[in-house]
């Protein structure tokens, strides 16, 4: 498959690592963990087309409401995972970003978002956006707090500005939104990006997704006419 008329922004919902885990016998947290693996795998596929952004969908502000064992484990994989793969991640020149909030993360995890943000600030091969406590209703809201706070008037205020106060300012809106799983919905991410981005659904739960899985993504991606709103002839 050539590089032509591929994303420049692919975001992924990693769903079914818990219905992957009970297809196996195991603990939910091990689905967590093989999920964890997959992703410079998925990473590095995307990569190989041109791709220049992948947005992943780690934690939502909703998946505090879930048992404390399974929060506790999440965030303590991360932590593992963001000092691990920091430094491989920075010899394939991806530069690393944290979207969502910051303000109920545990300190020693802030601290190693922190790290693998400033390692790899410079590198350009390719962003991976890591939305973690992020919901698209809370972004909004936390960004119409800062407009007000900054005391920007309502004549002032237009799509541009309103996008410059979101966590992915300087970042290209999603060509195209991936959710494994074989779910249909949005589930509150990237609520005002995703409003020209394309939808792709595939059945295969997030730790068995596979260069397959991501080529069939890309060419339904390219089979499709984007109008944005308009009437092509």
């Amino acid at each position: 498959m050539d590089n032509l008329n591929v994303p420049l922004h692919v975001a992924v919902i990693m769903d079914g690592n818990g219905r992957w885990a009970s297809n196996q016998g195991l603990p939910r947290l091990d689905g967590h963990r093989a999920g964890v693996k997959r992703i410079r795998l998925v990473l590095e596929k995307l990569a190989s087309f041109g791709i220049k952004y992948v947005t992943i969908f780690a934690f939502s502000t909703e998946n505090w409401s879930r048992p404390q064992t399974e929060v506790s484990g999440l965030m303590g994989m991360l932590r593992e995972v963001i000092d691990l793969e920091s430094q491989s991640l920075h010899k394939l020149g991806a530069r690393i970003i944290h979207l969502g909030r910051r303000d109920r993360l545990d300190p020693d995890l802030l601290n190693a978002i922190n790290k693998a943000q400033e390692l790899t600030k410079h590198n350009n091969y390719i962003t991976l956006c890591v939305a973690f406590d992020y919901g698209g209703k809370d972004e909004i809201v936390e960004a119409i707090k800062r407009i007000i706070i900054d005391g920007i008037t309502p004549s002032e205020i237009n799509e541009t500005l309103f996008a410059n106060y979101l966590y992915t300012k300087g970042i290209p809106d999603p060509d195209l939104i991936i959710r494994t799983g074989g779910e249909q919905r949005m589930s509150n991410f990237l609520l005002w990006q995703s409003a020209y981005s394309e939808f792709y659904s595939t059945n295969t739960f997030w730790p068995d997704l596979g260069p397959l899985d991501i080529e069939k993504a890309i060419a339904a991606y390219r089979n499709r006419g984007r109008r944005f709103g308009k009437v092509v002839p």
